[in-house]
C-alpha cells in the first residue's frame, strides 16, 4: 500500500512544468523531487511516467509517489508493542513506553520503536521505512510523532523549534524551583571526559526551557515544561543546573529505584500542523503510573 498525492490540472495550471507543480502546488522539496523522479512510478500524468520538464494539459492528473519503494535504513522488523494514539496515511503519533529506545543501537538491535514500527507496517501492508520526526530519551515516556514517508518527515522537521510545533512535558523534580515559573536560558554542550553527559557551558549551543510548577509537596514538584530548543538531555540538564534534578535521574541527579526506575519525565502534549493537509493537530497522553504515584495529591488536568 503506497502513498501518493494527486493534483488535477486546471486551466490555471495547464502548461506549467511538473517540477514547478510539485514544489509550488504540492509542497514537495527539491530533495524529495530528486528522489522520486528516478522511480518507475515516481511521477505520473494520467498513469504514464513523465519527467520534471513535462507540461500537463487541462483535465490531466499529476500523481507523485511519497512512500519509500525500498527500505534504506537497514532496520530489522521485530514484533513489539506500539501504543498508537493517532494514525493516517502520512503520520503516526505514538505513546512511548519508558525504557524503550527509538532507534537501534549498541545492545538494542531489535527491540526499539523503529523495529516494532516496521513489523507493524509489514503486518498492515504499509509501504515505508522508519522516519521518526524527533527523539525521546530511552527513559522518557509519552508522545512521539513518526512520519510514514520522507516528505512528511521533512515538513514536520521544518516545524520543529517553531511555534507550529509545540512539545510540552511533565516532570517530577526534587525540591521546587524558585520562582515557580520562568525561563531557563542556559547554553548546553558536551561534558568534558564523558561520552554521554551534557552540561551548561558558555560556549555551548543556545538552549531555552520554559517551566511552570503545577504542584509541590513532600520534597518534590510537578512541573510543566516547554522546549524552545531541542538539545540532548535539555530538560534534565537544565533542571539539574537549577539544583532540582529529576527524580530518578541517575545521570544528572541520583538513582531512587524505590521511587521510580527512570528519570521522571513524560512527553505530555504535542501540537503541530499536519504535513500534507496543514490541519492543526494536538494530542495529550496522561501521566504513566510510575510518575503519577509520585504526586498523589495532584488533581485535575495540568493545562
Amino acid at each position: 500500500m503506497s502513498r501518493r498525492l494527486e493534483l488535477p490540472i486546471t486551466a490555471e495550471l495547464a502548461g506549467t512544468r511538473v517540477n514547478t507543480l510539485l514544489k509550488k502546488h504540492l509542497g514537495l522539496s527539491g530533495t524529495v523531487v530528486r528522489r522520486v523522479k528516478w522511480l518507475e512510478d515516481g511521477i505520473l500524468v494520467d498513469g504514464i511516467r513523465v519527467n520534471t520538464r513535462f507540461c500537463p494539459r487541462v483535465g490531466q492528473v499529476l500523481s507523485v509517489r511519497l512512500s519509500d519503494p525500498d527500505r534504506r535504513s537497514g532496520i530489522v522488523p521485530a514484533p513489539g508493542p506500539l501504543d498508537i494514539v493517532y494514525e493516517d496515511e502520512d503520520i503516526l503519533v505514538l505513546n512511548k513506553t519508558p525504557g524503550v529506545s527509538i532507534h537501534p543501537g549498541p545492545g538494542h538491535f531489535d527491540d526499539t520503536i523503529c523495529n516494532f514500527l516496521l513489523y507493524y507496517y509489514d503486518l498492515r501492508g504499509i509501504e515505508g521505512d522508519a522516519h521518526p520526526v524527533h527523539r525521546l530519551d530511552r527513559g522518557t515516556s509519552g508522545l512521539l510523532v513518526v512520519a510514514k514517508h520522507p516528505h512528511a518527515q521533512e515538513v514536520l522537521k521544518g516545524q520543529l523549534h517553531t511555534p507550529a510545533f509545540r512539545r510540552i512535558y511533565l516532570a517530577v523534580c526534587r525540591g521546587a524551583p524558585y520562582p515557580p515559573a520562568g525561563l531557563i536560558d542556559a547554553p548546553l554542550g558536551p561534558k568534558a571526559g564523558s561520552l554521554v553527559e551534557q552540561e551548561v557551558r558558555p560556549d555551548g549551543r543556545e538552549a531555552r526551557t520554559r517551566y511552570e510548577t503545577l504542584w509541590q509537596g513532600e520534597g518534590l514538584a510537578l512541573l510543566r515544561l516547554e522546549l524552545d530548543t531541542g538539545r540532548t538531555h535539555q530538560i534534565r540538564v537544565h533542571l539539574a543546573h537549577l539544583g532540582h534534578p529529576l527524580v530518578g535521574d541517575f545521570l544528572y541527579g541520583w538513582e531512587e529505584r524505590e521511587r521510580i526506575t527512570r528519570p521522571a519525565l513524560h512527553s505530555w502534549r504535542l501540537a503541530f500542523r499536519h504535513p500534507v493537509t496543514g490541519q492543526p493537530l494536538a494530542f495529550t497522553a496522561p501521566l504513566p503510573q510510575d510518575m503519577a504515584a509520585l504526586v498523589p495529591q495532584q488533581k485535575g488536568d495540568p493545562l
